[in-house]
């Protein structure tokens, strides 16, 4: 992932399709936004397909990247966990939302801001947006993504939650000049366990009252 400008495409077509397959496998309303996340992550790869052809900088792509990995994700990923999430369950998913919310918010503030510019680092494409508070806002962003997943009480979910807590371990131990951009890519790649998730999903049928 995100070593070419033809990795992204292929990726982002290859998870795009995965995410379609979830989508159209969704048999309860609430799993739809958590199905739909292959969808936008594989859309993402896509985008950072066209950073790369443009040879970085602070185009319209680079910005649409940003705003996809940096305000939508941290709010999408808690609010889909609540949504799948059962009425009794949901309470212990409100702490990782509110940090969504208000990390997202402040993400946003930042975007609408400040430029966020992108540079092509030999195979792996880095972001500067110029956050102040970093170390705060990344407790924030991780809490509300992975922990999310982490705190859900489907087995599939925190396995998910596992694979992209680890993806953000690796990626901040070998590329920390691309931190954001290689995450993104194995947590693209980790959404595909939503498609087994989709499908292990079971409507249950309850049986006719006897007369």
């Amino acid at each position: 992932m995100c070593w070419s400008a033809a990795a992204d495409l292929w990726a982002g077509l290859g998870i795009g399709a995965a995410g379609v397959v979830a989508l159209a496998s969704v048999r309860r309303p609430g799993d739809a936004p958590l199905a739909a996340l292959p969808l936008l992550l594989g859309a993402h790869q896509a985008v950072e397909a066209a950073v790369w052809s443009g040879g970085g900088g602070a185009g319209p792509a680079t910005l649409l990247w940003a705003v996809i990995a940096l305000p939508l994700l941290p709010l999408w990923v808690p609010l889909g966990v609540l949504a799948a999430a059962r009425p009794g369950d949901r309470p212990r998913l409100y702490a990782p939302l509110a940090a969504g919310l208000g990390t997202a918010a402040f993400l946003a503030h930042r975007l609408a801001t400040a430029p966020v510019t992108a540079e092509i680092h030999g195979r792996t494409v880095g972001y500067a947006v110029g956050l102040p508070y970093a170390p705060v806002v990344l407790a924030g962003y991780l809490f509300a993504t992975v922990g999310a997943l982490l705190l859900a009480r489907d087995r599939r979910l925190r396995l998910l939650g596992l694979a992209t807590g680890a993806g953000a371990a690796l990626c901040a131990l070998l590329w920390r000049t691309a931190f954001v951009s290689t995450w993104c890519a194995l947590a693209a790649v980790a959404s595909l366990l939503l498609l087994g998730w989709i499908r292990g999903r079971r409507t249950v049928t309850p049986r006719p009252l006897s007369s």
